[in-house]
């Protein structure tokens, strides 16, 4: 059997080595237009700010590895031109003496990956003006940086590579200036959570400017669409990607609604023995299960495994994703797994929110509070979805959760959780632990919650209790009409409070909310919220009326 392999990077060296494990006598090559294979996109911008010193360390792979490992023809500076589906035949041009030859196979891969969105921006063809898709990419960005010196940079996009790329400039000395076309930093986020993070930057010198984008780009500067002028002596567009499919759709494999192509769950096309993997396909929601695009290593990888299996004989199945990712902006962690909030409500659930602020271990071994947003359904008690930003530990608490969502965990599960615990790594209670104990409280103990932008739209239909003590409320602000009634004294206040209007209580977090919460629901109060996230979230995630201006 003959299998031919069209890329070369994550998903179909992936496929090319479940191949052959699976089948020691089969012919496999793979053709690769670029130079470098199998490489580590995600490490691209550390090069580039000088943390990974050499580019081997990401590009650890070549064709003499795949030829003596795996016994696998790797054949770069190969562009595949076409492929007959009928007759299995593809024509291939040497992009180094231009000679176009043939090929056959038996089983066709198609890991074409995707390319950089291309905005049209006039000046964008200009030398000092990168996408960061490839190892050449990269290249380029770092002799810029080295050869030219810029002193100052502007960032279009604040995905994961726009806000990691931002930590790599400011790291090799630039004045930084990121502008996002959205009117949210993080458009994947939930808008509270986006607005945090913004705050969250903007403590750490970064401003934003949001609804903007690039109207035309000079030699030293770039203009926005308002008029306003931006230095710039290098500018990266991190506007997303696009899946490959010119080649999938002149040999008329089917798309999908995201315009990716179509698979199963065994990768295969719409063509016999077609298969496809990585950045280029479509796949779907492990929770709704709907069509997703998620171009993510993680993914491509899996994808690449599993049509090298299938294509050999093999069984194996994807199973969906949750679109789990996690990045790293200076000190800051952020990461998301799941439904935000906005795709829950689009998809018809009845969604119970609770934004949780804990330490990621305990304060003597200088733990750092971590915002974690669970959206959970109402109904089934499912947990749906999680986005968590801090800076130690936020890994290991996305990990967690994605592997419940994974299984169908309800929120009640969550408080009996193993988990392992010793002061430098974590507090008695974990913050997955209170998370699930919230939300069990709010969906089937009678303890809801109120959000702060539900809150902060309608004051006036509450009486509202700030339960700190005075010194805090003094000191850190309240919430607009709160009545500062300090836990302690609030059973000595009760008459002074409407057991019929709906009522709100909060203190700095939550904890001491809930408890002022407890007191009136036992009390007699008909309708009592606790403040989600307490007033320390309600004042972070209060938006910008500038628009980073």
């Amino acid at each position: 059997m003959r299998i031919v392999v069209i890329g070369a990077v994550a998903a179909g060296t992936s496929a090319a080595a479940k191949a052959r494990r699976n089948d020691d006598e089969a012919q496999i090559v793979i053709y690769e237009k670029d130079q470098d294979i199998s490489y580590s996109g995600c490490g691209l911008p550390y090069y580039i700010g000088g943390k990974i010193q050499s580019l081997e360390s990401l590009t650890p792979r070549d064709p003499a590895f795949f030829k003596k490992k795996y016994d696998i023809d790797v054949k770069v500076g190969q562009e595949v031109l076409s492929v007959d589906t009928e007759n299995r035949t593809l024509q291939v041009r040497d992009l180094s003496t231009g000679n176009v030859y043939g090929d056959t196979y038996d089983k066709l891969v198609l890991a074409t990956g995707a390319a950089p969105f291309v905005p049209p921006v006039e000046g964008i063809g200009q030398g000092h003006v990168f996408f960061l898709r490839n190892v050449q990419n990269a290249r380029d960005i770092r002799s810029h940086l080295l050869e030219r010196k810029p002193s100052h940079g502007v960032i279009a996009g604040t995905g994961f590579i726009g806000l990691e790329m931002l930590e790599n400039l400011l790291e090799m000395g630039l004045s930084v200036s990121v502008v996002e076309v959205a009117d949210q930093v993080m458009p994947g986020l939930d808008r509270d959570v986006s607005a945090y993070l913004e705050k969250q930057l903007e403590k750490r010198g970064v401003r934003v400017r949001k609804s903007k984008s690039i109207a035309r780009i000079e030699e030293r500067e770039v203009v926005l669409d308002d008029g306003s002028r931006l230095p710039a002596e290098l500018v990266l567009m991190a506007t997303g990607v696009r899946p490959n499919t010119a080649l999938a759709q002149a040999m008329g494999l089917e798309l999908g609604t995201t315009g990716a192509i179509r698979v199963d769950k065994g990768m295969h096309t719409s063509r016999e023995d077609v298969y496809a993997c990585g950045d280029c396909v479509e796949t779907y929601s492990a929770i709704t299960g709907k069509p997703a695009y998620r171009p993510l290593g993680s993914t491509a990888n899996k994808t690449g495994r599993i049509a090298g299996d299938v294509l050999t004989g093999g069984d194996m199945e994807y199973r969906g994703n949750l679109g789990t990712g996690i990045f790293k902006c200076l000190d800051l962690a952020i990461g998301s797994t799941g439904l935000t909030e906005r795709e829950a409500l689009g998809e018809g659930y009845d969604v119970e929110v609770v934004h949780n602020i804990k330490p990621d271990k305990p304060e003597y071994f200088h733990g750092e509070e971590m915002l974690i947003k669970a959206v959970a359904d109402r109904k089934s008690k499912r947990l749906l979805g999680v986005q968590v930003i801090g800076t130690t530990g936020v890994d290991k608490r996305l990990d967690v959760f994605a592997t419940l969502i994974t299984y169908g965990a309800t929120v009640d599960q969550l408080f009996h959780l193993d988990l392992a615990y010793a002061p430098p790594f974590s507090t008695t209670k974990d913050p997955v632990h209170y998370t699930g104990m919230i939300l069990e409280n709010a969906i089937g103990r009678g303890r809801p919650l109120v959000t702060a932008d539900k809150l902060r739209s309608n004051p006036e239909g509450y009486q509202i209790i700030d339960a700190r003590s005075a010194e805090d409320y003094g000191k850190k602000g309240c919430v607009d009409r709160a009545v500062n009634i300090p836990h302690a004294k609030l059973r000595t206040m009760l008459d002074s409070l409407d057991k019929d209007k709906p009522t709100v209580t909060y203190c700095n977090k939550g904890v001491t909310g809930n408890a002022a919460q407890n007191i009136l629901l036992g009390r007699g109060f008909k309708e009592v919220y606790n403040l989600s996230g307490g007033h320390k979230f309600y004042v972070g995630c209060k938006e910008d009326d500038k628009q980073g201006e």
